[in-house]
């Protein structure tokens, strides 16, 4: 992936400045900034005119360099498209997980349906012989199948021998409903317990040892400060903490920052071409786009740290976290790729209690 300078990033901001107050054509600035980050700049000068009420210029913005991008980032050509539908305004359409469907398209596409896989695999690999049913907690659930993928793998592959109870977390009632659905539907038999509410308003609840935990794509809902508060919380409870996560460099920044936008133009960039790459009915598409991931990402450009919805590390970051909190009672036991390409990476990051 790709950073700005400390030079670079007080220019795109200047220039940001300066484009709101004289309204010059966007050509003249192409010039000014790094060949290469050209389409780059022209999303975050977009995002910044959108979030500034100047939605007219920022589609001219956006459409005057669709022609430049390239290397399967395709952020400007989806935002010209998303302003057109909504009036030239980057307001958000949708509250995330409201509907479970746009979600559950997400992780039907190539690219995230073969990175769950590699999860489920590293999580076979690096977990160890359970001599005992377990207890097995998600944070942040979405529909549940994930966690069935990861249960079902474990016992087939006779790392545990049975369950003793299933917790899912998630603060979606319709995303908590399907879940505890799906998972009674594959263990019949298992007591599940289900909290509609956000692991930040349960954590300092739990009362009982976990074996495993688990949180895929969900806990970058928090600022790194919390995320290091409720891990607090969790670690006397919890003996393997499973991660699955974006490799992103979104949490510190605040809104309308050039590294926030190039951050988000690379990863979610990346993501929306694959979306779109997948076939299937243009209007599915679209729901994937605005009513999940674009209301993302308007929330973590336009929203102050500490309000927006969204707060993904970059892999060096969780690990520093992880080991800071977890430490030293825990060791990293995995650390692997799930995808990985010149933008945007997932990764499984697993913690186990060894001391």
């Amino acid at each position: 992936m790709l950073f700005l300078s400390e030079r670079e990033q007080h220019e795109w901001r200047a220039y940001a400045d300066e484009i709101l107050k004289d309204r010059p054509a966007p050509a003249g600035y192409d010039t000014k900034v790094r060949q290469n980050l050209v389409p780059a700049f022209h999303f975050y000068i977009a995002t910044f005119l959108a979030a500034h009420g100047a939605g007219e210029q920022a589609l001219a913005w956006a459409k005057s360099a669709v022609l430049e991008e390239e290397d399967g980032l395709f952020g400007l050509a989806f935002l010209a498209g998303f302003l057109e539908r909504y009036d030239n305004r980057l307001t958000k359409p949708a509250q995330v997980f409201a509907d479970p469907q746009p979600f559950i398209h997400f992780t039907t596409v190539p690219l995230m349906s073969n990175a769950r896989v590699q999860f489920v695999r590293h999580c076979g690999q690096s977990l160890p012989v359970f001599d005992h049913p377990v207890r097995f907690m998600d944070i942040g659930c979405g529909n549940g199948a994930l966690a069935v993928a990861v249960l079902s793998h474990l016992r087939e592959c006779g790392k545990i021998p049975g369950f003793d109870e299933i917790l899912l977390v998630d603060p979606s009632p319709a995303m908590a409903n399907l879940a505890e659905s799906t998972l009674r539907a594959a263990f019949p038999d298992v007591p599940i317990t289900t909290g509609v509410c956000r692991i930040q308003d349960c954590s300092g609840r739990i009362d009982k040892k976990i074996d495993i935990a688990m949180s895929s794509l969900a806990y970058h809902h928090m600022p790194v400060e919390d995320k290091r508060i409720h891990l607090k919380k969790l670690k006397p409870w919890i003996d393997h903490f499973l991660l699955f996560e974006m490799d992103a460099d979104i949490d510190t920044s605040d809104r309308f920052s050039p590294a926030l936008a190039l951050a988000v133009y690379q990863s979610y960039g990346r993501i929306f071409d694959c979306i779109y790459a997948h076939d299937a009915p243009v209007e599915v598409v679209n729901e994937c786009i605005d009513q999940f991931l674009m209301t993302e990402v308007i929330s973590i450009l336009t929203e102050p740290r500490g309000e927006r919805s969204d707060y993904h590390m970059l892999r060096g970051q969780w690990n520093t976290l992880l080991a800071e909190v977890l430490g030293p009672e825990f060791s990293l036991l995995c650390d692997s790729s799930c995808h990985a390409d010149d933008y945007m990476g997932l990764i499984t990051l697993h913690y186990g209690r060894t001391g």
